[in-house]
């Protein structure tokens, strides 16, 4: 192959890069930007889609956050490459932050009050894991996340639509100019050709 890497690498590589970016985070942020500028469509299906992958990461649901994407991208319209792209949002930085702010909404919604800071039980069953627990003792942290992701994930959304939906419009603005610019030079003759 032509640019396959001369040593494969190794499962724990793979892993890691999965998880951490190889380079940085800002350069993978940059990058994922110029791939959402650049997706063929109107800024609105762009920028929806682009909010319903938003809205899917934060939902606690880790292992279904692209399918949630696609699934909410088909029902408003939305790009499904881009709801693929807003699902960064939620990543190894964010989601300690996401996951307890969805919690706290969530319980204030369902009790009328937020939970301490020093909640004990809350510490204790996240500290054991919360994969070597029954469905019955991870319910309790899931449903208030579920329902705290509701309101956090349609704001975070709804700040993400307008800013990729004014990216996307001066991107695409200012490439059709670039475009435009190149045909009209195209069809000018050169200063020094002779004409009869």
């Amino acid at each position: 192959m032509l640019f396959k890497r001369r040593n494969s690498p190794t499962r724990i590589e793979k892993l890691r890069v999965a998880v951490w970016p190889r380079h940085s985070w800002a350069r993978s942020t940059r990058y994922l930007g110029k791939r959402v500028l650049r997706l063929t469509a109107t800024p609105h299906v762009i920028a929806i889609g682009f909010a319903a992958g938003t809205f899917a990461s934060f939902t606690p649901f880790i292992g279904l956050h692209f399918i949630l994407s696609f699934a909410l991208a088909y029902l408003v319209g939305g790009n499904m490459i881009a709801s693929a792209f807003g699902t960064a949002v939620g990543n190894p930085i964010t989601f300690p932050f996401i996951w307890a702010s969805t919690y706290k909404v969530g319980q204030w919604i369902l009790t009328g009050s937020a939970p301490k800071h020093h909640d004990a039980r809350l510490n204790m069953e996240l500290h054991e894991g919360l994969f070597s627990r029954s469905l019955d003792t991870i319910l309790p942290l899931i449903k208030p996340m579920v329902i705290g992701a509701i309101p956090l994930g349609l704001i975070t959304g709804a700040v993400c639509y307008f800013i990729v939906l004014k990216s996307v419009e001066v991107y695409q603005r200012r490439r059709r100019n670039v475009l435009d610019r190149k045909k009209l030079f195209r069809g000018r003759p050169f200063r020094g050709s002779t004409q009869d």
